[in-house]
């Protein structure tokens, strides 16, 4: 099988835990990968002005699948933008609301927004995945299309929450974790493997041509449904669980490493 498609995940997985990447192996790497015609995508829970900051220079070639599904750019054009219907976003805010512990940002087409009061040091982390990133009095001012909400919460063990998501909003979010307290509420069935294979339909790539990475529990869909799913060394179980191989860690380049088997022929892609 040939691969047609690489699609990383970036914190934990792309990124070192320096947040950086080697951008001088990459960049060669990617003028093999354009020579094959091999499409290159970022999917990643992040917001979509942050992830291109990364690849400003290869915009207009490369693709995005942010928010965890809920945005899809290619060649800095939108191809799909997930909506929550005003009543579902009521509905979900109103549990927020009403479940303690929980910092909230809740994610659009336009940016993404946080109530005036929530605590600093939160919002001042959020900046780093959260490029546009704005106050509001109330949830009430704000006029986007809404597909996501981000939350940190107090307990490092999110399963519990995640349950109760499942039983109250499951037939409108998602829960998926991405690690260290954060979850994700994403629209229900509308996951990175989703936003692939919009990818995928325009170019005319099959699942068993696509090669993932990712590291955590908002990429186990990309990571079991395509035909090489690699979970980083350093992912959580469920990752490795989910995946059919193994790449050395994020902190050895190990998605570089894996890009070099592919261009060099080697196993698993002999």
């Amino acid at each position: 099988m040939a691969v047609k498609l690489i699609a990383v995940d970036m914190d934990g997985t792309f990124l070192n835990p320096q947040h950086e990447y080697n951008k001088a192996r990459f960049r060669e790497q990617y003028q093999q990968l354009l020579q094959r015609d091999i499409k290159f995508v970022v999917a990643s829970g992040n917001q979509y002005y942050q992830l291109k900051s990364f690849f400003d220079d290869l915009d207009t070639q490369i693709a995005y699948v942010a928010e965890g599904g809920g945005y899809v750019v290619d060649k800095e054009q939108e191809i799909y933008c997930g909506e929550l219907e005003p009543e579902q976003v009521t509905q979900v805010l109103d549990w927020i609301s009403r479940t303690p512990g929980i910092n909230t940002i809740v994610c659009g087409r336009k940016g993404a927004y946080v109530l005036n009061g929530t605590d600093e040091d939160f919002i001042s982390r959020m900046r780093r995945y959260y490029h546009r990133l704005t106050k509001v009095h109330q949830y009430a001012e704000i006029d986007d299309t809404i597909f996501k909400f981000a939350l940190s919460y107090v307990e490092d063990d999110v399963y519990p929450l995640m349950s109760e998501v499942n039983a109250k909003l499951g037939g409108i979010v998602a829960p998926v974790t991405s690690g260290h307290g954060s979850v994700d509420l994403i629209i229900s069935g509308n996951h990175k493997a989703c936003g692939l294979q919009k990818i995928q339909q325009i170019y005319g790539i099959r699942d068993d041509e696509v090669l993932t990475f990712g590291d955590s529990g908002n990429d186990l869909e990309m990571l079991s449904y395509a035909g090489y799913g690699f979970a980083m060394e350093n992912a959580s179980a469920p990752a490795k669980a989910a995946a059919k191989y193994l790449a050395p860690s994020n902190r050895d380049e190990g998605v570089l490493k894996v890009i070099d088997d592919v261009l060099n022929g080697r196993a698993p892609f002999a």
